[in-house]
């Protein structure tokens, strides 16, 4: 059997694999392999799994799979795997962390102290506790962020399509509902026909408080051009984000030149602690499909 580590994972992950076969990073040798390993960056289209003639599962390291043609690979007798709450750790900290720095003004206050300004007297703090967080999506990572979010003294509401209830969070109808007087928005949403874009116009038009919006889930769940509309006319306060719609977003992606942005270069799931879970479910999902009979 040839796995295929197709992009980054830990650098213990190849050695332990070896127990079930051979264990390769050559791309160049994607017809070969019978189980592939992918994060963010390779793309499992149609033509792909065509082009690996013997695969036989698909594990994405992280939170969602909308970078595999799930349907197409299951006709094609392909099993697909994630690796869903290995990441939630590392995501809901960078999250936090975004949020965090935002009333903080952490990125202004060092670019001053590196020019030689001292802006003590300029800049205004304001507090996490006692503001109201929403949260797009109450999977496992938005659940972490609002365990943090407790901590600190917020209220957290949250709109999920599929859950009615949660014991961290008070439930709203819809996300327009949950977004009307937020303080903060967190975004945790997958990639879907129905959340594409699902932050835009009306979305902003409901925010009462001028909100900080993070996004930690999918860029395109967010609607370039009406945030940057948005920060220009001061109805989004601040945005934070980690998520792009490429890896990197082109030039002319409009967050990019937007004003009152935080960026990171999709790092949340990408800590060293995180990278070893990761691969530890892998190992565990290789294992029970040979433990199967399935590999």
């Amino acid at each position: 059997m040839l796995i295929l580590i197709s992009d980054a994972f830990d650098a213990s992950l190849p050695e332990k694999l070896t127990q079930f076969g051979e264990v390769t990073t050559d791309t160049s040798r994607l017809a070969e392999a019978h189980v592939v390993l992918i994060r963010s960056k390779t793309t499992c289209t149609k033509e792909y799994i065509d082009a690996a003639k013997n695969l036989k599962l698909i594990i994405r390291g992280g939170v969602g799979i909308d970078n595999i043609d799930k349907d197409y690979a299951q006709s094609k007798g392909i099993l697909v795997h994630n690796t869903p709450k290995a990441s939630s750790i590392a995501v809901a900290e960078l999250a936090f962390a975004l949020m965090i720095s935002v009333p903080n003004h952490i990125v202004e206050a060092h670019n001053g102290m590196v020019e030689g300004s001292w802006l003590k007297k300029s800049i205004k703090r304001t507090e996490l506790y006692g503001k109201t967080l929403c949260l797009g999506g109450i999977g496992n990572i938005a659940s972490k962020v609002a365990e943090r979010a407790a901590a600190f003294g917020m209220k957290v509401v949250a709109y999920d399509k599929y859950v009615s209830q949660s014991p961290v969070a008070e439930m709203k109808p819809s996300l327009k509902e949950a977004a009307k007087d937020a303080d903060y928005i967190s975004l945790h949403l997958p990639l879907t026909d129905e959340t594409r874009g699902i932050f835009g116009q009306e979305i902003i038009d409901a925010c009462v408080k001028r909100p900080v919006v993070i996004n930690t889930g999918r860029g395109p769940c967010v609607d370039a051009q009406a945030m940057t509309a948005a920060l220009e006319s001061g109805q989004i306060s601040w945005y934070a984000t980690d998520v792009w719609p490429s890896d990197p977003p082109s030039e002319d992606y409009p967050i990019l030149k937007a004003p009152h942005v935080t960026m990171t270069p999709h790092i949340g799931a990408s800590s060293k602690e995180n990278l070893l879970r990761i691969g530890d479910e892998a190992y565990s999902i290789i294992k029970a499909a040979v433990d199967g009979g399935k590999l």
